[in-house]
């Protein structure tokens, strides 16, 4: 976002290890990714009123603690949703590339759930969802047997009925046919690495995975690094366009709440870069197999797509 600011605007910007108590202390708003932790130790002894995530994931926020704090906070839905629909379908392609009679299964039917399934539909595969929040598609467990692939879009909850947590777990692993691809785009968390982990040894009955969220990231779990099919740095849904849609909803936002004229981005300042290639998927895998070490790096460094 740097120059979309009027002068009489005060803007630091920070890489995340750089935003501090101390630093943020005289600020009225922050914006931010998922790097940056919002909570009391952040916030206790600070002017901050506002929080913008340019994400679709919020659960770096500590909403109890802004919600006492009367610190108001917005999130991104739908921003990169259509990048990570991209990530689903090079993946499948790279995996099952020989195959077009595939069932795939899509569990969380939010922005990016709708997109796959139109993707998939274009593709010719045949779609099931799974919903019971929304009250769409049927259970996992009577999805999981019928799938090829399993792609989970599902925010990550601890709590409640419907929580998502583990919610790809031994028992549904058991259930998926030998050979699926399970693919994880969603958060960190959703799918239970060390089921993945016994699951990917299961001999004949083992299943394929495509992980690009990771529990405990950046400290990466290697021994399941080394076995899934195809990992990535949690850049699924970075893209120059997600990047520019999050930003001016972040904007617009800011403006609305502190009563100023709306912002906007000049689109003609922003280059067009990265690797759309075929195949760029398995580059980037191959990448962080090799260093797994360097997920921040890599992650910072990743040219949008």
């Amino acid at each position: 976002m740097e120059g979309v600011f009027p002068p009489e605007i005060n803007t630091i910007y920070l890489s995340p290890e750089e935003i501090t108590a101390d630093i943020v202390r005289e600020a009225d708003a922050l914006f931010v990714r998922t790097r940056t932790r919002i909570n009391e130790e952040l916030l206790r002894e600070s002017k901050v009123r506002f929080v913008a995530t340019a994400t679709i994931g919020y659960d770096h926020i500590d909403q109890d603690y802004c919600r006492e704090a009367g610190i108001h906070w917005v999130s991104c839905p739908g921003c990169n949703a259509q990048a990570v629909c991209d990530y689903v379908e090079e993946a499948v392609s790279s995996i099952k590339s020989d195959e077009s009679a595939l069932t795939i299964g899509i569990i969380g039917y939010g922005h990016v759930g709708k997109l796959v399934a139109q993707m998939a539909n274009r593709n010719g595969y045949r779609v099931l969802l799974s919903d019971p929040p929304l009250g769409i598609g049927i259970s996992l467990e009577k999805l999981a047997p019928q799938c090829d692939v399993l792609t989970f879009h599902t925010p990550l909850t601890h709590e409640g009925e419907h929580a998502t947590y583990h919610l790809c777990n031994a028992d549904i692993l058991r259930l998926c046919k030998p050979n699926a691809v399970i693919i994880n785009a969603a958060r960190g968390g959703v799918v239970d690495e060390q089921a993945l982990i016994d699951k990917l040894k299961g001999g004949n009955e083992k299943v394929q995975a495509v992980i690009d969220c990771w529990e405990n990231e950046p400290q990466l779990n290697h021994e399941l690094l080394k076995m899934v099919n195809l990992a990535s740095f949690h850049i699924a849904g970075y893209s120059i366009q997600g990047k520019m849609r999050a930003s001016e909803m972040c904007l617009r936002a800011f403006c609305e709440f502190f009563s100023l004229p709306i912002l906007s981005i000049n689109k003609k300042v922003v280059p067009l870069q990265g690797d759309s290639a075929p195949g760029w998927l398995c580059r980037i895998s191959d990448q962080l197999k090799a260093h797994p070490e360097n997920f921040e790096q890599l992650r910072k460094q990743y040219k949008l797509r």
